[in-house]
């Protein structure tokens, strides 16, 4: 019985010790990729953001082609304020894991930034998504509102979240930058001349009050999009981690 129980407790130290450096392998493992990580979310992320909240704004001018600035409208704040809502919801950004008590007052203020640069790239990301006047920005906008909307009642994960988010903002890249821009009439000559010429894409140009810029917008538009889908697969859920321990 003796010879026993000293096998029982020589088995129990034995695996006692495997979970130990199991736990202190992972912990090493951890430390090694942390630098990666920190340059991947406190560098690489607000840089991707702050390009999206750059180019999210700036168009081209048909006539000459220079800068445009477009400030967002009030509406993209509301939907911004709306899509962190989602985001928070479906687990994409869990706020407990972005910001701790126990963290120091610097890695807290370097996760505020990094959700601030996000919330200025969805900001300008819907601003340069909605059509900057007229009857097709009330219509693209109660789109964006009625999607995002329902999507506050409906039960959510990330992975659905983002491929709902990414249809959207797909299709209203298709309709602001080739569907209306192909209805809008090119600004040169006089008006008479641009209704004898093409009369139905001058028609679509009054009533639906379209602007007119250079084709070089949609290039730059679709490039912010594909940076803003980026930094959104690259920005995790938490940033903090509890450490492993041994059972």
């Amino acid at each position: 019985m003796e010879e026993r129980e000293d096998q029982i407790i020589e088995l129990a130290d034995d695996e006692v010790e495997t979970r130990i450096a199991r736990a202190m392998a992972t912990q090493r493992s951890t430390a090694d990729t942390e630098p990666d990580r920190s340059y991947r979310i406190y560098i690489l992320l607000p840089a991707l953001f702050l390009l999206v909240t750059l180019f999210g704004g700036l168009r081209f001018s048909a006539a000459d082609g220079s800068f445009i600035f477009m400030k967002p409208e009030l509406i993209c704040l509301v939907f911004t304020a709306l899509t962190m809502v989602l985001f928070a919801r479906s687990g994409s950004i869990e706020i407990d894991g972005w910001l701790r008590e126990n963290r120091t007052i610097l890695k807290n203020a370097a996760s505020v930034a990094v959700l601030l640069a996000l919330s200025a790239a969805t900001v300008q990301l819907y601003n340069s998504l909605l059509p900057e006047q007229g009857l097709m920005f009330w219509v693209v906008g109660f789109c964006f509102f009625w999607t995002i909307w329902n999507a506050l009642f409906a039960e959510f994960d990330a992975r659905k979240l983002f491929k709902n988010l990414a249809a959207i903002f797909g299709l209203a890249f298709v309709v602001k930058y080739l569907v209306l821009t192909n209805l809008t009439a090119a600004p040169a000559g006089s008006w008479w001349q641009r209704l004898f010429e093409n009369p139905g894409k001058e028609a679509f140009t009054w009533l639906l009050d379209l602007p007119k810029y250079s084709s070089a917008t949609g290039y730059l538009q679709f490039f912010t999009l594909i940076l803003y889908v980026i930094g959104l697969l690259l920005t995790p859920s938490r940033v903090f981690h509890a450490s492993p321990k041994p059972e």
